[in-house]
């Protein structure tokens, strides 16, 4: 089986084809033959060695699509082979998203979006499940105001529209020539990207938001933007401290990765138009090197995404 991963940490060179054992699905599990996967951050961050260096092939990868093509004891009937469907993987070793089959538990995969190819579908479930983790941790109540930064990006986008979609003012950050894509997710309000974000959203809202979504890494930079008991989540693990009661909440999507209801109401959203599928660019698996050295140089706006068709 052909896979992209690496033996060693390093720049994007290191990615490589690898030939992998064909894997079998087990109880509870099912195995898709990915056509394609999404290229996102965190996959950057494991080939750099940033979290450790492999013992062993690894393999990147979280949001894979593709179709059902084996399903192991004790799934039950809501999957069927043939099937096709997008899946929230969870790395670890040479278990990732690049690769032409994966194993998962059944309850990461879900129906893809209906009509939807599969390089869009593979765009979805890993930063909007991340975005409604945020939402979550947040507990804001219809016409509170959310503040989000990153916004451009996949994840602060899904933040934006998931959070307009649960009845909240949202006001977010753009720099000039994202202003109107940012517009277009629905933020009411925006304001200039960088360190004086806080400031900005202060002139709009003197008593600070209850809540902000960081998804630009402002991490301590962000917190003044947010009133006093108010709440912030963060993306990479930073937890604070925080003045004033200011609560930071770290999420992680591997939180959700087995919150099958949670998943198809994403997909769901997807398909109703409320959240979008947005394809940067489409490139041979053999190209992953490609996409990493793209998502490094910053501005990718949407997916990157790996063809293993």
């Amino acid at each position: 089986m052909k896979a992209v991963g690496i033996t060693e940490a390093g720049n994007p060179d290191v990615l490589q084809v690898l030939n992998l054992p064909e894997p079998q699905a087990g109880p509870g599990e099912v195995r898709i033959r990915v056509r394609a996967a999404a290229v996102n951050p965190t996959d950057t961050v494991l080939r750099s060695g940033a979290r450790g260096s492999p013992d062993g092939p690894a393999v990147p990868g979280m949001d894979a699509a593709g179709v059902v093509d084996q399903i192991g004891p004790e799934v039950g009937e809501r999957l069927a082979v043939g099937q096709e469907v997008a899946a929230l993987v969870v790395p670890r070793g040479a278990h990732g998203a690049y690769a032409e089959q994966i194993v998962l538990p059944a309850a990461s995969v879900v129906p893809a979006p209906a009509g939807a190819g599969p390089a869009a579908a593979a765009t979805l479930l890993m930063n909007a499940m991340t975005a409604r983790l945020a939402l979550d941790a947040l507990g804001l109540s219809p016409g509170d105001t959310l503040a989000v930064t990153g916004a451009a990006g996949a994840f602060g986008g899904y933040v934006v529209q998931l959070g307009k979609a649960d009845g909240l003012r949202v006001i977010a950050d753009a720099k000039d020539s994202d202003v109107d894509l940012v517009r277009g997710l629905g933020a009411d309000e925006v304001v200039e990207r960088g360190d004086g974000f806080a400031d900005r959203v202060r002139e709009r809202v003197p008593g600070g938001v209850p809540g902000l979504a960081d998804g630009a890494l402002l991490n301590e930079k962000a917190v003044p933007a947010v009133a006093d008991g108010g709440r912030v989540v963060t993306v990479r693990g930073w937890d604070g401290p925080a003045e004033r009661d200011v609560t930071v909440h770290p999420v992680l999507v591997v939180d959700g990765a087995t919150d099958t209801g949670a998943l198809e109401r994403l997909v769901r959203q997807a398909e109703e138009g409320v959240l979008s599928l947005r394809v940067a660019q489409v490139l041979p698996a053999e190209n992953a090197s490609e996409t990493h050295r793209l998502m490094e140089a910053g501005g990718v706006r949407g997916r990157l995404v790996l063809d293993f068709d």
